[in-house]
């Protein structure tokens, strides 16, 4: 059964999917083509964004959504994920699940016999990846010519863009301190990506050298849900990469910021920065209900 895992489970369909929520955006596609269908939305981890848009998504789209924490499902009590996959998949048309480890994702998708979409694991967050590709789509009207740079921890969201910029055909900076690298394996393969595509891909800790040439700055928050016990270190660390005015001026004069939300103001981003003219956070954040209906489209639909 094809699920979306990571961003390489859709490597050749991107454009695709990209031009459906587009077209899904527009109003140009059927109404209610999921009437009847049905989505199970496991949260191992809490959540605004994934959560409501696609509960809102799959009620746009004609379907239903329902809502599961883990002291809704046997599964946090011991019971097996494979057992887990199997009786959801005798139920529902598709599984989304916002787990902390990304090989259970992986597990639940091995027994699951309908389409698990993955809402973010600690390893990609591909779902944010696409609303991200779509926003900058819709900005600059092309993925031509243009260069990403995430500044600070290499985290899954990082890990996500590495791999859809080069697909896209866009270079991809990041700029990180040592020991905040993204994925070794998810780096192989976006440098893959890239080679065959004739793309860039640069990890640095020098900031200068990734932001050259950039037209995309995006940073995250220092402290991921499951890291707060490195709280006061990754703050020591990562302060140096505080996206602020300084740093944004080392980008092209016309470049964007972006940022998946929620924001700490004062910590990974200054509020001149994602208040001001160049944010466009709140545009890539409605574009998770558009890019997430094209993904519950392409898998879901008969």
């Amino acid at each position: 059964m094809d699920s979306l895992l990571s961003i390489c489970d859709i490597k050749e369909d991107i454009s695709y999917i990209i031009d459906l929520a587009s077209e899904i955006k527009a109003g140009k596609k059927e109404e209610k083509p999921l009437e009847g269908k049905t989505l199970a939305m496991i949260f191992q981890k809490s959540s605004t964004r994934t959560r409501v848009s696609f509960d809102v998504g799959m009620y746009q789209l004609g379907g239903r959504a329902i809502f599961l924490s883990s002291n809704d499902l046997q599964m946090g009590r011991g019971e097996p994920i494979s057992d887990t996959a199997k009786v959801l998949s005798r139920f529902v048309d598709g599984i989304m699940i916002r787990a902390i480890e990304h090989d259970d994702v992986i597990e639940l998708a091995k027994y699951s016999d309908v389409p698990v979409i993955s809402g973010l694991t600690n390893l990609e967050h591909p779902c944010q990846a696409l609303a991200d590709v779509l926003t900058i789509k819709e900005h600059f009207g092309s993925f031509d010519d243009k260069k990403i740079c995430f500044v600070g921890d290499g985290n899954n969201v990082c890990n996500s863009l590495l791999l859809i910029a080069p697909l896209l055909g866009m270079d991809m900076s990041v700029a990180c301190p040592k020991g905040y690298e993204p994925n070794e394996n998810t780096v192989k393969i976006a440098l893959e990506f890239a080679k065959e595509n004739n793309t860039e891909i640069t990890i640095s800790d020098d900031i200068n050298v990734a932001l050259d040439n950039v037209d995309i700055v995006y940073t995250d928050v220092w402290v991921s849900m499951g890291d707060e016990a490195e709280a006061a270190q990754r703050e020591i660390d990562l302060k140096p990469y505080q996206v602020n005015k300084e740093l944004m001026d080392l980008a092209n004069d016309d470049a964007i910021f972006m940022h998946c939300l929620p924001a700490i103001r004062g910590k990974e981003v200054t509020s001149d920065v994602i208040d001001g003219p160049q944010s466009v956070v709140y545009d890539e954040a409605e574009n998770r209900l558009h890019a997430q209906k094209a993904v519950l489209y392409y898998y879901l639909k008969d």
